[in-house]
């Protein structure tokens, strides 16, 4: 029996972003691979849609590590009844193939060597998640050849508006690489900052081909 996936978020009561997760279900579900059941919204809703899937299932994040506060507090606050038949996956992190969009992204936003970047994520509720975002900011400066500030928008320090003037004070242009997997409110945000700023990672069929190869490792381990 192949296992139902999952898909774990906050919506936030964000109009915008709840259409791009449903989106981002959809391609998933599109695949074929899986089942697919959307669970967006708040922790007692996706507790509700939790305790209705029968069988086997995949706990998968619809967010990146470090990418939402908000999803990852709900995401370890779930509980099921049948913990043989559960697996819960990570959040989406420093996978190359996805920093490697983000590259790709900010090139195509006008990013040129000697230019500043700043990756913009959320924050986070633990060291797991910080470290997250360091390994990323890591491979993108690797990938780009460039040094690469850290700011962000709710949690920890500094802030983004913080880590854009930082670069800004060298004389250089900035452009930030928005570490979030879909666009909420948030993304406004960084649009005020007067910088180029890519999209959220969503849509790109990298995201989806990793979360499906998420889901396939697994299907593994709860057949073993």
């Amino acid at each position: 029996m192949v296992p139902t996936m999952v898909l774990v978020a906050d919506d936030k009561q964000d109009a915008r972003r709840g259409e791009s997760l449903r989106e981002l279900a959809d391609a998933v579900a599109a695949r074929r691979e899986a089942p697919v059941v959307s669970a967006f919204g708040s922790a007692a809703e996706v507790q509700a849609v939790l305790d209705l899937v029968d069988g086997p299932k995949v706990l998968t994040p619809a967010y990146v590590a470090g990418g939402d506060v908000a999803s990852a507090e709900l995401f370890s606050g779930l509980r099921s009844d049948d913990r043989a038949g559960v697996c819960a996956t990570d959040p989406l992190g420093a996978v190359p193939s996805i920093v490697a969009d983000l590259a790709g992204r900010l090139a195509d936003k006008g990013w040129a060597p000697g230019d500043g970047v700043v990756l913009a994520a959320d924050g986070g509720t633990g060291q797991a998640e910080r470290q997250a975002v360091a390994d990323v900011a890591r491979m993108l400066s690797r990938r780009l050849d460039s040094p690469v500030q850290v700011g962000y928008l709710n949690s920890w320090a500094p802030t983004v508006a913080d880590a854009v003037d930082r670069v800004r004070r060298g004389g250089r242009r900035v452009a930030i690489g928005t570490w979030r997997l879909v666009e909420d409110g948030d993304h406004e945000r960084l649009r005020e900052l007067g910088a180029a700023v890519t999209a959220p990672l969503w849509p790109a069929d990298i995201v989806v081909d990793t979360l499906l190869a998420r889901h396939r490792a697994a299907k593994a381990r709860l057949a073993a």
